[in-house]
């Protein structure tokens, strides 16, 4: 049977065993429909010119994990950021592991989306952020659908978390190929600020893939300082759909981090409604041997006074392939619009590939907005200049490739965080560098 197949018979399955809540039960049944009409994305469509689900697709996934599994905090330890104190909302195989997790609900909610949907005390918030920006697409209703667990965030109103909200998604291989679709809901309330940082981490050689998407909402004067950690098994295939919509003021940032895994799929969404706003999207992406990103990106400019900073940066060794695809759109009202937008790209080997597209579509005539792509190799007179130095030349190639991604990671927020990475970078280029940027 065919995985569309699949998931369509298993819906009613599906909907028979979660709690019922009459309002989603409506969402869920009109996005099973608009899956259907859909189905999976392909080559054939402009958005998707250059990755291919054929491959990951083939696999008979699991969709319903028939055992929580247990894992200890010590065979997991290094995949948190354990040297700061912050909440955890932890899930093993797509269901919630209470004794990895600290979840909280004093001055803010940092807790499961399985609790909110089916509880009259969340039910305003849920009626009124949950599946409002998402779009029907393929991928995103096939999540809308089966959305059951992931993290539920709720940052009230003139409220500062009071430490980062980690989000990690493990997989065990307890099934021989498995199906996980995280649902993630994040509102952030007026003049309210939190930090996150999200991981999907497999821990088997079994195929995994996993569905994700995240709704993030900015309130007025809200900032929001959003992390992705992406340096997976490469038997892990990851699409990850993240839609942010922007109240006045607000401020709203997403670090990309793509080191791992076999496929990996960014769709990122912008949606400023209100002026004097500012959304900032960077990534640095390290890959090699036969792995695939393709980062996809939006923001939309409907308002006028207002920013977009993207900064994405890529390396590509042996037979890697990188995508971007990135467009900006500035409506007839946005004027005063400062949108920039920047994909720079080394490719270390002959076989390594990367296909940019950046794009502006601008329908104001008063706007500052620009964008650009480089591709090339490493500098061989930047490279000579170390060595005459007595700089190694492996530690030359790095010195280079930090400073290649200094200024993506130079406005990482979080210390410990921006170490962590450093660190990720030094292992994939195979040196130890003895300091950070």
């Amino acid at each position: 049977m065919e995985l569309k197949d699949k998931l369509l018979s298993s819906f009613l399955a599906f909907e028979e065993n979660v709690d019922m809540n009459t309002d989603i039960h409506e969402i869920r049944s009109r996005a099973i429909k608009d899956f259907e009409a859909f189905g999976f994305p392909s080559k054939k469509q402009e958005a998707w010119k250059y990755t291919s689900l054929n491959k990951i697709l083939k696999h008979d996934y699991t969709v319903f994990p028939k055992k929580e599994e247990t894992i200890e905090y010590r065979d997991v330890e290094k995949y948190f950021i354990d040297d700061i104190d912050t909440y955890k909302i932890v899930f093993i195989d797509g269901i919630y592991s209470s004794h990895l997790s600290s979840t909280t609900h004093e001055k803010i909610d940092a807790c499961l989306m399985s609790s909110a949907m089916n509880s009259s005390k969340y039910k305003p918030v849920i009626d009124n952020y949950f599946s409002k920006v998402a779009p029907q697409e393929s991928l995103t209703s096939l999540n809308t659908a089966f959305s059951h667990e992931g993290a539920y965030i709720n940052i009230p109103k003139n409220t500062m978390a009071d430490k980062p909200i980690q989000i990690i998604n493990f997989s065990t291989g307890n099934e021989s190929a498995l199906l996980v679709q995280p649902r993630n809901l994040i509102v952030v309330g007026e003049n309210s600020h939190v930090q996150i940082i999200e991981r999907h981490q497999s821990l088997t050689d079994h195929p995994v893939l996993t569905n994700s998407v995240t709704e993030v909402f900015a309130d007025k004067r809200a900032i929001v300082d959003y992390y992705k950690i992406q340096n997976d098994n490469t038997s892990a295939s990851l699409i990850d759909n993240t839609y942010i919509e922007q109240q006045r003021e607000s401020f709203c940032s997403v670090h990309t981090f793509s080191f791992g895994g076999n496929i990996t799929r960014n769709n990122l969404n912008f949606y400023q409604k209100g002026e004097r706003i500012d959304s900032t999207l960077k990534g640095v992406t390290v890959i090699q041997g036969s792995q695939h990103v393709d980062h996809n990106t939006l923001v939309h400019h409907a308002q006028p006074n207002c920013e977009s900073h993207q900064d994405y940066k890529g390396v590509f060794g042996e037979s890697s392939t990188g995508v971007f695809n990135g467009k900006i759109v500035v409506e007839k009202e946005a004027q005063k619009t400062n949108a920039f937008q920047s994909n720079n790209n080394i490719l270390l080997d002959d076989k390594a590939t990367i296909n940019s597209k950046p794009q502006l579509e601008i329908f104001a005539d008063d706007v500052k907005c620009s964008h650009g792509c480089t591709i090339g190799q490493l500098d061989d007179d930047a490279l000579f200049y170390l060595q005459s130095r007595g700089v190694p030349a492996i530690e030359a190639r790095a010195l280079l490739m930090y400073a290649f991604a200094n200024n993506v990671l130079e406005s990482v927020k979080i210390p410990e965080l921006k170490k962590r990475i450093n660190n990720i970078i030094a292992e994939k280029l195979g040196v130890n560098v003895g300091f950070n940027i």
